[in-house]
């Protein structure tokens, strides 16, 4: 498909669909977010070096902003500062108080200053053209730096760039029957972190979903979303902290303290406070599983959502650091809604 026949369709599906979000409009176009971008180059969009790293170092200059990310199923917004920007050479950390990331930084490929109905923001993605991360800016956001920071980090060739097919989804996953099940719960059982649940996984060759169906007795349960909304609205009505992980394959983003306002609009299922907001598709929940993971600060409890792939939505865990054992009052409200 040409650029300009592209560009064309993007501005006459915009003109009769004025509400509609650029994500909705690539999945009807059938092309990508990043491709649906790269038609205003020029105008209304700047594309970016690939020093992603670089870039995100600068963006507690930009002081008060909205961090976005999302999946096809949730969308995770957090307003505040970023701060303690730090890489590994296999991921990176933004530990802010309010602003809370892991970053895969292998998954980066594309990035953009984009300003689209007197909004500002700079957005990243995969090679696929998929999102990953966005920035935007608010009143409070110190636009001088942010126009310094696109003047800097602006990519010498202002052109569109070919973006490769997504993967088809493969599970790495055996069967049933092949899985070492003593040994599988026992190594679930003897967790000592529950960081140690992803290599868990690789070890056995299992699926996370697998996993949680073959779990040790008392380890793991499929639950419903009903339970799901009880937890949310005991959480809000007790003002019970809590930790809310959604993302993607390139950025994980966390919130990390209380939820007040529920609100649920057709399919979706808000959460609607001041500096947090959380949109999760109801109607695309496939399962809901009440986990327990073992760590040295005893039983980690967490409820997790997944599509009809196996894939996570989101995972809510009662808010705790390392070191501290869980909080009683998340345990009472799983208690009282499960």
């Amino acid at each position: 498909m040409e650029t300009i026949s592209l560009k064309e369709q993007f501005l006459a599906f915009k003109a009769q669909n004025p509400k509609k979000r650029i994500r909705d409009i690539a999945a009807a176009l059938q092309v990508s977010e990043a491709e649906l971008l790269m038609t205003s180059l020029g105008e209304s969009t700047v594309m970016l070096d690939d020093t992603f790293e670089d870039i995100l170092k600068e963006i507690p200059s930009l002081g008060y902003v909205m961090a976005l990310t999302r999946n096809d199923y949730c969308v995770h917004e957090h307003k505040g500062i970023y701060t303690k920007v730090s890489f590994t050479p296999n991921a990176g950390l933004v530990l802010g108080a309010d602003i809370d990331l892991r970053l895969f930084m292998n998954q980066w490929k594309l990035g953009f200053a984009v300003e689209d109905n007197g909004h500002k923001s700079l957005q990243f993605f995969d090679g696929s053209g998929v999102a990953l991360h966005k920035i935007y800016l608010t009143e409070k956001s110190n636009m001088e730096n942010y126009n310094d920071l696109v003047t800097r980090f602006r990519k010498a060739e202002q052109e569109a760039v070919t973006v490769l097919p997504a993967d088809a989804l493969v599970k790495s996953e055996k069967s049933d029957e092949e899985i070492d099940l003593p040994a599988f719960h026992q190594a679930w059982e003897t967790m000592q972190d529950t960081h140690e649940f992803f290599g868990l996984l690789k070890r056995f060759g299992l699926s996370r979903t697998q996993a949680l169906r073959l779990a040790p007795k008392g380890f793991a349960r499929q639950t419903d979303m009903h339970s799901f909304k009880k937890v949310m609205q005991n959480c809000s009505g007790q003002q019970v902290p809590v930790m809310v992980f959604a993302g993607n394959n390139g950025c994980i983003q966390i919130h990390t303290g209380t939820i007040t306002k529920l609100v649920e609009m057709e399919t979706w299922f808000n959460v609607l406070d001041p500096e947090f907001n959380l949109h999760l598709r109801q109607d695309a929940i496939a399962a809901v599983w009440h986990v327990v993971k073992p760590s040295s600060d005893g039983d980690i409890n967490s409820l997790e959502l997944y599509d009809k792939n196996g894939e996570m939505i989101m995972q809510l865990f009662g808010k705790r650091k390392p070191g501290l054992p869980e909080l009683n009052e998340w345990r009472k409200v799983l208690a009282e809604s499960l």
